[in-house]
């Protein structure tokens, strides 16, 4: 059971963090015995919670277990993946699992230890606003706490497109999905989204057997196909500190190209999850006979829905190749894998006029620090927050650790050594004959 953080006499700390899911958690591990930085952090659920609408039994993570919340900053520290398969006696039995993928269930599992584990915890705390005088005031639904520096790591949250209707019963986003998608027997399910999320609902719902298998199970993407994800070895080094530098430093408008360019080395489908499709539309079609139980539709876009919520809909498709060409079918449910978008910081407005922009996220610096009119010595970091200054690699978990120690280590005022570099050079050299810029 998480634990509540015991409250300090003069409600003061150094830093205190707003949100606890994996980013926060990351910091927070990363902080745990260094004792001369006083922190809280506070996460308005009752308990530790990582997507649990989408924990789908089979599906799996997208990165290696390496990727945990501490092991790629701080491979000793006594919260990563590795410490939390031995404090539970079944490292032995992890490894001869021999899993191809690491279960999202199980990290989930992994992650709500090490938040059970983590002194400076504190679930069921609303924060409802942050201020400045000399320092954050920050304030709560229980209470009022002050800080040094604060640390928002509030993640995100599930987007429709305007097509959609919020709050029908027939339609919700795939984050709800193990809660919403259980009684879907009969039913003409249109699943709207080419990415990992969509596939694992696509999967699910044709897995099914009996009454619990969709009348027809239809699969609309704007995407020109269903993309693996590119998991190749160089394009993973997009996923590296150094490459996250060099990003950092491009122009606005080159760093938009290079995001949408290269979404499928972060936003595709597994090839084991296309492959499990695949298999089952096979078996489907030509084992059992099942000839209208699915439909395809990538390189389609939703135009329009009709229709009223638990009498049916109609589903207006434009294909990307013959805009002239409408498309329309039914369903009786829609489901919309559509993404995700940072969460606002609500809590911020008493001082978001302080607070520099970059288009709709804030603007950091090179340690994940709001640039602002306040005092240098007291930061407003920001996680999970920066895809368009940081790169695909900010809301993924490949960077987490990593982000995170550059943060403890700002306030801890140290710098800790950087792994090697890629074996590309990412950016430009001076020219032969020319003094490099960084020479004294």
């Amino acid at each position: 059971m998480a634990h509540e953080a015991t409250e300090r006499k003069d409600l003061h700390y150094n830093c205190v963090g707003i949100g606890v899911g994996p980013a926060n958690l990351s910091l927070a591990s990363l902080l745990h015995g260094h004792s001369q930085v006083s922190t809280l952090f506070l996460e308005k659920k009752a308990a530790f919670g990582w997507h649990e609408g989408q924990q789908i039994p089979g599906a799996s993570l997208q990165v290696s277990l390496f990727k945990d919340l501490v092991t790629l900053a701080d491979p000793t520290n006594p919260f990563s993946f590795l410490a939390y398969l031995h404090d539970q006696g079944k490292i032995y039995h992890f490894l001869n699992a021999q899993f191809d993928a690491l279960p999202r269930q199980e990290f989930r599992n992994y992650m709500r230890w090490a938040s059970e584990r983590i002194p400076g915890l504190a679930f069921g705390e609303e924060v409802l606003s942050v201020d400045f005088d000399t320092e954050f005031v920050v304030r709560t639904d229980r209470r009022t706490v002050r800080a040094d520096n604060i640390a928002v790591g509030v993640g995100t949250r599930p987007w429709m497109p305007p097509q959609a209707e919020a709050g029908a019963a027939d339609q919700f986003h795939v984050n709800e999905f193990a809660l919403r998608a259980g009684a879907l027997g009969g039913k003409r399910v249109c699943v709207v989204g080419g990415g990992q999320s969509g596939a694992e609902a696509v999967l699910d719902l044709l897995s099914r057997t009996g009454d619990e298998l969709p009348r027809r199970v239809s699969w609309v993407s704007r995407r020109a196909n269903y993309f693996p994800i590119d998991d190749s070895p160089f394009t993973n080094d997009f996923y590296m500190p150094c490459h996250s530098e060099h990003f950092f430093r491009l122009d606005r408008a080159t760093r938009e190209a290079f995001n949408s360019k290269n979404v499928l080395s972060s936003d595709g489908i597994s090839e084991s999850t296309l492959r499990e499709i695949y298999q089952r539309l096979y078996v489907l079609r030509f084992i059992e006979g099942a000839h209208d139980v699915f439909a395809l539709y990538p390189n389609r876009s939703v135009e329009q829905l009709t229709g009223a919520d638990g009498s049916g809909r109609e589903i207006a498709l434009q294909h990307n190749d013959q805009p002239g060409r409408q498309e329309l079918i039914d369903a009786d449910v829609v489901i919309w894998a559509t993404g995700f978008r940072p969460a606002g910081p609500d809590f911020l407005a008493p001082i978001a006029d302080r607070l520099e922009r970059e288009g709709d996220e804030l603007r950091v610096d090179e340690s994940y620090a709001v640039r602002w009119d306040g005092p240098a010595d007291r930061n407003i970091f920001v996680q999970n927050a920066t895809r368009g200054q940081r790169g695909l690699a900010d809301p993924n978990l490949s960077l987490n650790a990593w982000r995170s120690q550059r943060i403890a280590d700002r306030l801890r005022g140290v710098r800790s050594d950087e792994q090697l570099p890629s074996f590309i050079e990412w950016s430009a050299k001076p020219s032969l004959g020319t003094e490099p810029t960084w020479a004294a």
